[in-house]
């Protein structure tokens, strides 16, 4: 069992390696952020740990600003959805955010494509229809 929030630490403090980031630990992290800060705060808390790792990965341009915010709302909305005891139990429970699905549903690929996209977090670009 991985312990999310020494990753989050890791994150936090610039000593994460990129190769041990794979995007299940994206989604716990955040998961570990949200339930530790308000919603802007961990946002801004994520983004800017993802930025550094990026540097660190000598890949700052792979940094995208929708991407980081879509999962960001879409965690939150989930851990409302489907409340968890931990990062673990969240991941579990909610594996479809796993295959991104819903940036699909929410944003053509030319608008996820675009450099506006990686620099700001855009609003969804497709109609999303709620259940």
């Amino acid at each position: 069992m991985t312990d999310y929030r020494a990753v989050l630490a890791a994150l936090d403090a610039g000593t994460l390696a990129p190769k041990d980031f794979d995007h299940r630990a994206h989604i716990a992290v955040a998961f570990e952020a949200l339930r530790e800060d308000d919603f802007f705060t961990a946002s801004k808390r994520i983004a800017d740990g993802l930025k550094r790792l990026t540097i660190t990965a000598g890949v700052p341009g792979k940094f995208h600003a929708t991407i980081t915010q879509s999962y960001m709302s879409a965690i939150v909305e989930a851990m409302y959805a489907t409340p968890a005891e931990d990062a673990e139990a969240f991941l579990t429970q909610n594996e479809d955010l796993s295959k991104g699905t819903f940036l699909k549903e929410r944003y053509s690929k030319a608008c996820l494509s675009s450099d506006l996209a990686r620099k700001v977090a855009l609003l969804p670009d497709r109609v999303v229809r709620s259940a």
